[in-house]
Protein backbone atom coordinates (compact mmCIF):
# COMPACT_ATOMS: atom_id res chain seq x y z
CA UNK A 1 0.00 0.00 0.00
CA UNK A 2 2.85 2.40 0.85
CA UNK A 3 4.56 1.56 -2.43
CA UNK A 4 1.40 2.33 -4.38
CA UNK A 5 0.94 5.61 -2.55
CA UNK A 6 4.58 6.55 -3.14
CA UNK A 7 4.23 5.73 -6.80
CA UNK A 8 1.12 7.89 -7.13
CA UNK A 9 2.85 10.82 -5.41
CA UNK A 10 5.92 10.44 -7.63
CA UNK A 11 3.84 10.34 -10.81
CA UNK A 12 1.83 13.35 -9.65
CA UNK A 13 5.01 15.36 -9.08
CA UNK A 14 6.39 14.36 -12.48
CA UNK A 15 3.13 15.29 -14.17
CA UNK A 16 3.09 18.67 -12.43
CA UNK A 17 6.71 19.43 -13.36
CA UNK A 18 6.28 18.43 -17.00
CA UNK A 19 3.03 20.37 -17.38
CA UNK A 20 4.63 23.77 -16.79
CA UNK A 21 4.53 25.79 -20.01
CA UNK A 22 7.88 26.58 -21.60
CA UNK A 23 9.11 30.12 -21.30
CA UNK A 24 9.89 32.19 -24.33
CA UNK A 25 13.60 31.88 -23.61
CA UNK A 26 13.46 28.10 -23.18
CA UNK A 27 11.59 27.78 -26.48
CA UNK A 28 14.27 29.82 -28.25
CA UNK A 29 17.05 27.71 -26.72
CA UNK A 30 15.43 24.40 -27.61
CA UNK A 31 14.57 25.47 -31.15
CA UNK A 32 18.09 26.82 -31.79
CA UNK A 33 19.64 23.57 -30.53
CA UNK A 34 17.22 21.56 -32.67
CA UNK A 35 18.11 23.59 -35.77
CA UNK A 36 21.85 23.32 -35.12
CA UNK A 37 21.66 19.55 -34.61
CA UNK A 38 19.44 19.05 -37.67
CA UNK A 39 21.86 21.02 -39.81
CA UNK A 40 24.81 18.98 -38.51
CA UNK A 41 23.03 15.73 -39.33
CA UNK A 42 22.10 17.05 -42.78
CA UNK A 43 25.73 17.98 -43.48
CA UNK A 44 26.96 14.61 -42.16
CA UNK A 45 24.40 12.47 -43.99
CA UNK A 46 25.57 10.21 -46.77
CA UNK A 47 25.35 10.95 -49.62
CA UNK A 48 25.51 14.70 -49.15
CA UNK A 49 23.75 16.71 -51.81
CA UNK A 50 26.31 18.95 -53.59
CA UNK A 51 24.30 22.08 -52.86
CA UNK A 52 24.22 21.26 -49.12
CA UNK A 53 28.01 21.01 -49.13
CA UNK A 54 28.26 24.61 -50.33
CA UNK A 55 26.16 26.00 -47.48
CA UNK A 56 28.01 27.79 -44.69
CA UNK A 57 28.03 26.27 -41.21
CA UNK A 58 24.93 26.94 -39.19
CA UNK A 59 25.73 27.31 -35.52
CA UNK A 60 23.19 29.29 -33.53
CA UNK A 61 24.06 31.05 -30.30
CA UNK A 62 20.98 32.97 -29.17
CA UNK A 63 23.15 35.15 -26.92
CA UNK A 64 25.04 36.55 -29.93
CA UNK A 65 23.36 39.48 -31.67
CA UNK A 66 24.71 38.30 -35.04
CA UNK A 67 22.43 35.27 -34.87
CA UNK A 68 19.59 37.42 -36.23
CA UNK A 69 21.52 38.25 -39.40
CA UNK A 70 22.68 34.64 -39.69
CA UNK A 71 19.09 33.35 -39.53
CA UNK A 72 17.84 35.99 -41.96
CA UNK A 73 20.58 35.13 -44.48
CA UNK A 74 20.06 31.40 -44.12
CA UNK A 75 16.33 31.64 -44.76
CA UNK A 76 16.83 33.97 -47.74
CA UNK A 77 19.25 31.64 -49.55
CA UNK A 78 17.55 30.40 -52.73
CA UNK A 79 19.84 27.39 -53.07
CA UNK A 80 18.88 23.77 -52.42
CA UNK A 81 15.16 24.02 -53.09
CA UNK A 82 15.11 20.34 -54.06
CA UNK A 83 16.32 19.10 -50.65
CA UNK A 84 13.21 18.53 -48.47
CA UNK A 85 15.16 18.35 -45.18
CA UNK A 86 16.65 21.77 -45.88
CA UNK A 87 13.24 23.24 -46.64
CA UNK A 88 12.00 21.98 -43.27
CA UNK A 89 15.10 23.39 -41.61
CA UNK A 90 14.51 26.79 -43.23
CA UNK A 91 10.95 26.82 -41.90
CA UNK A 92 12.24 26.16 -38.39
CA UNK A 93 14.84 28.92 -38.83
CA UNK A 94 12.13 31.31 -40.02
CA UNK A 95 10.05 30.43 -36.95
CA UNK A 96 13.01 31.03 -34.64
CA UNK A 97 13.74 34.38 -36.28
CA UNK A 98 10.10 35.45 -35.92
CA UNK A 99 9.99 34.38 -32.28
CA UNK A 100 13.21 36.26 -31.53
CA UNK A 101 12.28 39.54 -33.19
CA UNK A 102 8.66 39.72 -32.15
CA UNK A 103 7.36 37.48 -29.38
CA UNK A 104 10.48 37.25 -27.21
CA UNK A 105 12.17 40.50 -28.12
CA UNK A 106 12.05 41.82 -24.54
CA UNK A 107 13.18 38.54 -22.96
CA UNK A 108 16.45 38.27 -24.85
CA UNK A 109 19.80 39.54 -23.65
CA UNK A 110 22.58 39.53 -26.20
CA UNK A 111 25.94 39.05 -24.52
CA UNK A 112 28.08 39.59 -27.62
CA UNK A 113 27.97 40.68 -31.24
CA UNK A 114 30.93 38.63 -32.46
CA UNK A 115 29.80 37.33 -35.85
CA UNK A 116 32.96 35.28 -36.33
CA UNK A 117 32.06 33.25 -33.22
CA UNK A 118 29.03 31.87 -35.09
CA UNK A 119 31.28 30.44 -37.79
CA UNK A 120 33.58 28.39 -35.56
CA UNK A 121 32.06 27.80 -32.12
CA UNK A 122 34.02 26.38 -29.22
CA UNK A 123 33.38 22.69 -28.56
CA UNK A 124 30.88 22.20 -25.71
CA UNK A 125 33.51 20.59 -23.46
CA UNK A 126 35.92 23.52 -23.76
CA UNK A 127 35.72 26.08 -20.99
CA UNK A 128 37.44 29.42 -21.43
CA UNK A 129 38.75 30.94 -18.24
CA UNK A 130 39.49 34.67 -18.41
CA UNK A 131 43.00 35.87 -17.54
CA UNK A 132 43.34 36.02 -13.77
CA UNK A 133 40.94 33.13 -13.26
CA UNK A 134 37.28 33.15 -12.40
CA UNK A 135 35.88 35.85 -10.16
CA UNK A 136 32.87 35.73 -7.92
CA UNK A 137 31.04 38.87 -6.95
Amino acid sequence: MKVLLSLIVLLSVLLFVSSAPPTCYSRILSLSKEITESFKSLKNSKPVDPCVETLPNLYLDVHNYCVLAKLRNFVAQPRCQRVPQLSTLKEKARSLYTIMISYCRRDLVFLTDDCYALEKPLPPSTHVVPPGGMRSY
